[in-house]
C-alpha cells in the first residue's frame, strides 16, 4: 500500500510539472530550453526530496532549501511541507484541479521566487534560462506559518509578562522585608539602650566606691532614646504593616517629622562620644574596678554577650549611619512609579544630608576645641616650644601685619565678621564692667554686715524708740540682708562669672582667626597650593566659618542673658524694699515720726541723716586723729632701769624704740625684740650706709636697721595704778614659780570689776603670757614670787603667766553679761 501511495503522488506532481511547464510557453513566458527527458529527470530528484509523511505534525511549519543539484540547474526551488493527500488521490480530476489553479495563479500573479528578492532560495536569473515551479499548496503553508508566528508572539508576550509581574512581586517582597527591618531593628536598638541606661547604669551607681566620670558616659544618651521612642511610637500610632500599601508613605512622613530632633539628639552624643572613650579606657587602667563592670555588663545583657561597655554605647553611632542605608535599599526595591516614590527619595536624601551636618558639626566642635583652649605656660616652656618653623610662621606673620599697619598689601575685608566681631568687644567690656560693679556691690553689704552694732548692749534708759530702731537692724542684718545677699550671688554674680569665663573661647578664636588669615592671605596669591600650604587654607576657612556661623547666636544670648540679669537685679531690690516696708509697719505705731505726712516724714528723714552725717564725720575725724598719733605704753620696770641707763649716757633726744623684731644676719648686728629701747651712736656704719645705725641698747653696741627704730616718747600720762592692794613686806615668795597659793586670792566685794589688759603685751619667756588691749584677764596673784607687786600672775586663754601690774585696769562689769572670771 505505501509503494502504490508514492507512486501516485509522483504522477501527480509530474503531470503538474509538465502541466506548468506547457502553460508557461503558452503564456510566452520563457523558461528555459530544456528537453523532456531532462525535465523528468528533475522532477522525479523533487519528488524524492518532497516526501512527507501521511500526517503532519502540530509543530509549525518550516522552510527548507532545495536539493543543490537542482539550484544548480534550474537556479533554485522554494518549497514547504504540504499535508498528505488522501488515500483515493490517483484520480485525475484532482490532478486537473491542481494544474487549473496553479495555472491561474501564475496568470494573475507573478512567482514568490522571481518577485522577492531577499528570499535565500530566490531564483537567480545568471545562466541559462531557468525555471521556478509553485506547489500547489503552497499558499495553505503561508497561512498556517502566519498564524504559528502570531501564537508564537502572544506565548512570548505572555511569557515576558508574567516574567515582569515575578520581578515586581520579587521587588514588593524585598521593600516589605527592608521595611520590616527598620522597624525591629529599631525596636532592638531602642531595648539594648534601656539596658544600657537603666539596668547598668543603677549597677554602676551602686558600687563602693562608685566610678569616677560615671555620668559623662551617659550624656545625652537620653535623648537620643527620647527621639527613638517617639519615632517607634508614630509609627505603631499609623499602624505600619509591611502589607500595607501605605506602609510606605507613613514611614516617611515619621522620619521627616522628626528629622530636626534626630539631629539634634546624636550630633551632641556623637560629638561626646570621643569623651566616652577616653572615660572607659581609665576604666580599663584599673583591673579591679574593670572586671567588676564586666561582670555587671554580661549579667545585664547575657543574651547578646557583651564584655565592654562600648558594646552598647557605639550603638547611637552606628544607628545614625544606618539609617541611609536601610531607607536607600527601600528604595532600591520601590517602582519609580509608586505614589510614595518621591517621598521616599526625600527621606532618603534627608538621611544622609543628617550624617553630613554631623559630621561637619563634629568637624567644627574639633577646631573650636583645640585653639579656645587657654594654655597658662611659663617662659621655659615657651622656649621650649621655639623651633625654626614656628619662628619663620611667626616672623611670616610679623612681616605681614606690618604690610597692613603701613599699606604696603591690602588687608582682606570681611564685613560681616567684623561686625560680629565688634559687636562680641562691645559685649565682652559690658560684662565685665557689669560684672566689676556687682562685686563692688557685694563687698560693700558685706562690710555693712560684718559692723553687728546689735551685739552691743547700750544703756537706753527704756526708751521706746531706740528699742525698736534695735529690733530693725537686728532684723535688717539677721535675716533680709543676708538672704538678700544670697540671692544676689546666686541669680546675678554666679552667672556673671559663668558668661565672662564663656568669653574666653570666642576670644581666642578671634584671636587666631587673625593668625590664620596672616597666612592665608600670604598663600592666597599662590597658583598651586602644597598640602601643608592647604591644610593651612582650609583651617583659616573653617575657623571663619565656625565664627561666622556661632557668633550671632553667642551675642544674642549672651545678651539675653544680661537683660535677664539686669531685670532679675531690679526684681530683686524690689523684693527687699517690699520686706523692708513689711518690717517697717510692724513697728510704725510704735516710731515717733509714725504720724508725719509722707513728705513731712522725708524732709525728717533728711534733716536727721545729715545730721547724723555731720556727727558720724566728726566722730571719725577724732578717732583718726587718735590713731594717728604716737601710740605710747607704759614700760615694765626692767625697761624703765634700761631707759634710765641710756638717758644718762646719751641723752634724751639719742632714745629710741624697736618698732619690729630684729635678728641680726651679718658681724656686729644685733638682735633685738619688738618695744626694746636703744640709744643712736651713729646714723651711718663704716662704710657710710645710713640704713644701718650703730646703736647702744644698755649692754652691747652694734647695728641695727634704721627702717626698724622710732623715736621714743615717754608717756605725758602716768599709767594706771596697779588694781591691787600691795603686798606686806615681810612675804618673800620665790620668783617665776607658775604654782600659785590660793589662799592668796582674795574676792573683792561689791561692787564687782573686770580685770582686763589695758595695753599689748608680748611674752618675752615660759613664764610670761601674752595679752592683747581689752582682753579680759583672771588675776591670780598680785606680785611675782619675790613680792615685787610690779608683776602680777594671771590666767588668760587658758594660760598662765606674769605680766606687768601697769598694763592691766579695771572695769566695772555690767550686770547679766557673760564675762571671763574676775578678781
Amino acid at each position: 500500500m505505501q509503494q502504490q501511495q508514492q507512486q501516485q503522488r509522483r504522477r501527480r506532481l509530474s503531470s503538474a510539472a509538465h502541466s506548468a511547464g506547457q502553460h508557461s510557453a503558452n503564456n510566452r513566458v520563457k523558461r528555459g530550453d530544456l528537453s523532456s527527458p531532462q525535465l523528468d529527470q528533475d522532477l522525479a530528484e523533487v519528488i524524492s526530496i518532497m516526501e512527507v509523511p501521511s500526517r503532519l505534525p502540530p509543530s509549525p511549519v518550516k522552510l527548507h532549501k532545495s536539493d543543490s543539484s537542482l539550484s544548480q540547474r534550474s537556479g533554485g526551488i522554494r518549497k514547504k511541507n504540504q499535508p498528505s493527500l488522501p488515500p483515493g488521490g490517483n484520480n485525475k480530476n484532482d490532478v486537473f484541479d491542481e494544474e487549473e489553479k496553479l495555472s491561474s495563479k501564475e496568470k494573475t500573479k507573478e512567482s514568490v521566487l522571481t518577485n522577492s528578492p531577499t528570499d535565500s532560495s530566490e531564483l537567480v536569473n545568471t545562466g541559462p534560462p531557468q525555471i521556478s515551479i509553485r506547489l500547489p499548496s503552497q499558499d495553505s503553508l503561508s497561512e498556517e506559518s502566519y498564524i504559528s508566528e502570531e501564537t508564537l508572539t502572544e506565548e512570548a508576550k505572555n511569557k515576558n509578562e508574567e516574567e515582569e509581574a515575578a520581578a515586581q512581586e520579587r521587588k514588593a517582597q524585598r521593600q516589605r522585608m527592608a521595611i520590616e527591618e527598620l522597624v525591629q531593628s529599631e525596636k532592638s536598638y531602642l531595648r539594648m539602650l534601656k539596658i544600657c541606661t537603666v539596668n547598668i547604669r543603677n549597677s554602676l551607681q551602686n558600687l563602693q566606691p562608685p566610678p569616677p566620670n560615671l555620668d559623662s558616659l551617659f550624656l545625652y544618651i537620653d535623648e537620643v532614646m527620647d527621639v527613638s521612642s517617639r519615632l517607634l511610637a508614630m509609627l505603631d500610632q499609623q499602624q505600619l504593616k509591611p502589607e500595607n500599601s501605605d506602609s510606605l508613605e507613613s514611614l516617611c512622613v515619621s522620619f521627616l517629622s522628626l528629622s530636626s530632633d534626630i539631629e539634634a539628639a546624636y550630633k551632641e552624643y556623637l560629638w561626646n562620644y570621643n569623651q566616652i572613650s577616653s572615660v572607659e579606657n581609665s576604666y580599663k587602667q584599673k583591673e579591679a574596678l574593670w572586671n567588676e563592670i564586666v561582670k555587671i555588663v554580661k549579667s545585664s545583657a547575657p543574651e547578646v554577650n557583651a564584655t565592654s561597655l562600648s558594646f552598647f554605647l557605639v550603638m547611637p553611632v552606628q544607628r545614625i549611619a544606618r539609617y541611609p542605608l536601610l531607607l536607600q535599599t527601600i528604595q532600591k526595591h520601590t517602582d519609580s512609579s509608586h505614589p510614595a516614590y518621591a517621598l521616599l527619595e526625600q527621606t532618603a536624601h534627608t538621611s544622609v544630608a543628617i550624617n553630613c551636618r554631623i559630621n561637619e558639626y563634629k568637624r567644627f566642635r574639633e577646631v573650636a576645641e583645640k585653639y579656645k583652649k587657654t594654655e597658662n605656660l611659663t617662659i621655659i616652656d615657651k622656649i621650649n616650644r621655639l623651633n625654626t618653623h614656628s619662628i619663620a610662621k611667626k616672623t611670616a606673620r610679623f612681616s605681614q601685619h606690618i604690610k597692613h599697619e603701613t599699606g604696603m598689601a591690602p588687608k582682606l575685608v570681611d564685613e560681616e565678621f567684623d561686625a560680629l566681631a565688634g559687636f562680641f568687644n562691645i559685649l565682652e567690656y559690658a560684662i565685665l564692667v557689669l560684672l566689676e560693679n556687682v562685686e563692688t556691690y557685694l563687698f560693700h553689704l558685706q562690710t555693712f554686715l560684718e559692723c553687728k552694732t546689735e551685739e552691743f548692749d547700750f544703756d537706753m534708759d527704756g526708751e521706746k524708740a531706740p528699742i525698736c530702731y534695735k529690733e530693725i537692724n537686728t532684723a535688717l542684718r539677721q535675716w533680709i540682708l543676708p538672704m538678700f545677699e544670697k540671692r544676689m550671688r546666686a541669680l546675678i554674680h554666679k552667672p556673671l562669672c559663668e558668661l565672662r569665663d564663656l568669653l574666653v573661647g570666642p576670644k581666642n578664636l578671634i584671636k587666631k582667626r587673625l593668625h590664620k588669615l596672616l597666612d592665608y592671605e600670604v598663600l592666597e596669591g599662590k597658583s598651586k597650593l602644597s598640602y601643608e600650604e592647604q591644610a593651612v587654607a582650609d583651617a583659616y576657612k573653617t575657623i571663619n566659618t565656625l565664627l561666622v556661623n556661632e557668633l550671632p547666636r553667642f551675642n544674642g544670648l549672651a545678651l539675653q542673658m544680661i537683660w535677664r540679669m539686669l531685670g532679675t537685679f531690679s526684681c530683686l531690690h524690689r523684693d527687699l524694699a517690699a520686706d523692708m516696708e513689711q518690717l517697717f509697719q510692724s513697728f510704725a505705731q510704735q516710731l515717733p515720726h509714725s504720724s508725719f505726712h509722707p513728705k513731712e516724714f522725708q524732709e525728717w528723714v533728711e534733716s536727721a541723716v545729715l545730721e547724723g552725717a555731720r556727727k558720724l564725720e566728726t566722730l571719725c575725724r577724732s578717732v583718726e586723729e587718735t590713731l594717728n598719733g604716737p601710740v605710747v605704753q607704759p614700760l615694765s620696770p626692767s625697761s624703765q632701769r634700761r631707759l634710765k641707763q641710756l638717758t644718762d649716757k646719751h641723752g634724751s633726744d639719742k632714745i629710741f624704740q624697736v618698732t619690729n623684731t630684729v635678728v641680726g644676719t651679718r658681724d656686729l648686728d644685733l638682735s633685738l625684740s619688738r618695744g626694746e629701747l636703744v640709744a643712736m651712736i651713729s646714723e651711718s656704719d663704716t662704710r657710710g650706709d645710713k640704713r644701718r645705725w650703730l646703736v647702744d641698747s644698755g649692754g652691747r653696741r652694734g647695728y641695727v636697721p634704721s627702717a626698724k627704730l622710732i623715736r621714743y616718747r615717754q608717756a605725758v600720762e602716768d599709767p594706771p595704778p596697779s588694781p591691787f592692794p600691795p603686798m606686806p613686806g615681810d612675804v618673800k615668795p620665790r620668783r617665776h614659780s607658775c604654782n600659785p597659793d590660793p589662799n592668796a586670792i582674795h574676792l573683792t566685794s561689791q561692787p564687782l570689776f573686770q580685770v582686763v589688759a589695758a595695753y599689748d603685751f608680748t611674752a618675752r619667756g615660759s613664764h610670761e603670757v601674752s595679752v592683747n588691749v581689752g582682753e579680759p584677764v583672771r588675776v591670780l596673784e598680785s606680785h611675782d614670787k619675790r613680792g615685787n607687786p610690779e608683776w602680777s600672775l594671771v590666767e588668760a586663754r587658758g594660760q598662765r603667766g606674769y605680766v606687768p601690774s601697769n598694763y592691766l585696769t579695771r572695769i566695772p562689769l555690767v550686770t547679766g553679761s557673760l564675762a571671763p572670771p574676775f578678781y
